[in-house]
């Protein structure tokens, strides 16, 4: 049921919708609105679910046969807005 590819696919469509709401709701909240909880609220999993992004990025390498530039895109991805959105229609969709 749960593939290891779908896993990776979840974990970036939660890291890039947790990015998008850390950027765009909770930072300008906490700039305009003087309120910090919801960044405080945010970071933590969106943390998590970066670092996991990136440890699945690496171990699938291999098992996609990505070269060092594809990885460095997937990679990269992670740190623009909307990337892994991006990634998932690339790279991580399965081919039907």
């Amino acid at each position: 049921m749960f593939s290891s590819l779908n896993i990776f696919r979840l974990v970036a469509l939660l890291e890039g919708v947790s990015y998008i709401l850390l950027l765009f709701i909770a930072t300008p909240i906490k700039y305009i609105l003087h309120e910090p909880q919801y960044v405080k609220l945010l970071g933590m999993p969106h943390g998590l679910l970066f670092v996991a992004y990136v440890a699945l990025a690496l171990l699938f390498k291999k098992e996609f046969s990505w070269s060092n530039n594809t990885l460095l895109i997937v990679l990269l991805a992670s740190i623009i807005p909307f990337g892994t959105f991006y990634i998932d229609r690339k790279y991580l969709k399965p081919s039907h």
